[in-house]
């Protein structure tokens, strides 16, 4: 299939009570994995590149591999930058065909989040294209996307509702104790901020740093009406253990065999995470 925006995507998620899984993903290896893996569980997906993917293989070259996939399965498959980190770069985005876009003005003081967030959506209406704002901080460190855990900020319910409403974003991610990156101990998650801001706002809310998260907790934010989980770091370390494995043999020096044990370990990572969100069969 072509690619396709994140609209229908998380509607559907949200009508039928799961959510989408949202891959970020480094390389060819891994577009061709996940998207793989997701039509083998017949599950809509959503792709995901950050800013330092971008600089290190380029929009042009990211947005061509993941294209060139989707369209030899028949599942719902988008293209969506991840932690966008300027208006400069959303529109780089748009110029480039991605399906979604994320503006992060997380950092900024809330009026000046606002005023960014509303220009990017603003902009990519004209092209039909949608766009996830985030309000309050995650903390953690992803990719070139670091809060320090002194800047760690929830999310207002209130607010999270006026902020939907003035900017028009499509969805919206917010913080309620999720971290990027990997956990030193368990998270404790605010359930009842999360329940307070699902029924304030009229939007699909998203669950950004679920790497590590246990997996009935991420079970517990969807029962409560998170329509997206986003993995990151857990892809990463499983590409990463599964090469390391192979590298153990010293024979081994083709990067075909070592990416190929890298992949598998990926599969079960993405098998893994469509099954906690109930999004198989969903396509």
């Amino acid at each position: 299939m072509p690619l396709v925006t994140t609209r229908e995507i998380l509607l559907n998620a949200r009508r039928g009570g799961y959510a989408v899984t949202a891959f970020n993903i480094e390389n060819m290896e891994m577009a061709q994995i996940v998207i793989r893996t997701a039509a083998e569980m017949k599950s809509p997906v959503i792709i995901q590149t950050t800013p330092g993917t971008v600089k290190y293989a380029g929009m042009d070259m990211l947005r061509a591999m993941v294209a060139v996939e989707a369209a030899k399965v028949d599942i719902p498959v988008a293209l969506h930058l991840d932690h966008g980190d300027s208006y400069g770069r959303c529109m780089e985005a748009l110029r480039e065909k991605y399906t979604s876009v994320m503006i992060d003005g997380s950092k900024l003081p809330y009026e000046e989040n606002v005023a960014l967030t509303k220009s990017v959506v603003e902009e990519a209406a004209k092209l039909g294209i949608d766009v996830e704002g985030e309000l309050g901080t995650v903390s953690g460190k992803e990719d070139t996307h670091e809060v320090k855990s002194d800047e760690e900020i929830y999310t207002d319910p209130d607010q999270a509702k006026d902020f939907a409403e003035r900017t028009g974003v499509h969805s919206l991610a917010v913080a309620i104790g999720t971290a990027h990156g990997f956990y030193k101990g368990e998270p404790k998650l605010d359930y009842d901020r999360l329940k307070k801001i699902i029924g304030l706002v009229s939007v699909p809310v998203v669950l950004h740093g679920a790497s590590g998260v246990p997996d009935e907790a991420v079970r517990r934010t969807i029962e409560l009406g998170i329509c997206k989980v986003n993995f990151a770091t857990e892809l990463r370390a499983a590409l990463t253990k599964g090469a390391r494995e192979a590298l153990k043999d010293e024979a081994v020096y083709d990067p075909k065999v070592f990416m190929n044990a890298g992949k598998k370990c990926v599969a079960e990572t993405v098998r893994h995470k469509i099954e906690v969100c109930g999004c198989g069969n969903k396509a």
